[in-house]
């Protein structure tokens, strides 16, 4: 079954942290939004009536998935 990952619950950082930084933050705003549709993909392609990716697909998401989450924690970490 598909689960939603909480990007919130995953970082060490609070919601209104995160939502005050995204509105002053025009790339982490970018990210955060890459990251939703992501994640939108990667629970659609797992559930029964999704799309259908052969396990090889799936993994590069969840992998591009990881890599944008990486980047988003170093753009609330070290901001320019």
């Amino acid at each position: 079954m598909p689960v939603q990952h909480d990007l919130i619950k995953d970082l060490d950082f609070t919601q209104e942290h995160i939502k005050e930084r995204r509105a002053v933050d025009a790339k982490l705003a970018k990210l955060l939004e890459d990251y939703d549709a992501l994640d939108a993909e990667i629970l659609d392609a797992e559930s029964a009536t999704g799309i259908s990716l052969s396990d090889d697909a799936l993994k590069k998401l969840k992998e591009k998935r990881l890599l944008l989450k990486d980047k988003i924690v170093q753009r609330l970490e070290y901001p320019d």
